[in-house]
C-alpha cells in the first residue's frame, strides 16, 4: 500500500476527483480516503511516482507518506 498525504483535499468532491484520476492510471486499484488527516492511501502494481502524478494530473500535490 503507498500512502499519500495530500494537504488541499478537503471534502469528497475532491476525493472522488483524486480516485478518478487513480483509476485511470490504474482500473484495479484500491483507493480510500482519510479526508480528516488528508490521507490518501492506494494499493496498486503501479510505482508510488506514477500514482502521485495520477494524483497531481487531478490538480493536488502530493507527498509519499512512510
Amino acid at each position: 500500500m503507498t500512502r499519500f498525504s495530500v494537504p488541499d483535499m478537503s471534502c469528497g468532491h475532491c476525493s472522488a476527483t483524486i480516485e478518478q484520476a487513480i483509476r485511470s492510471a490504474d482500473p484495479a486499484a484500491d483507493v480510500t480516503f482519510d479526508l480528516q488527516t488528508r490521507i490518501v492511501s492506494v494499493t496498486s502494481g503501479l510505482a508510488a511516482d506514477t500514482l502521485a502524478n495520477a494524483i497531481r494530473s487531478a490538480g493536488y500535490e502530493p507527498s509519499l507518506q512512510a
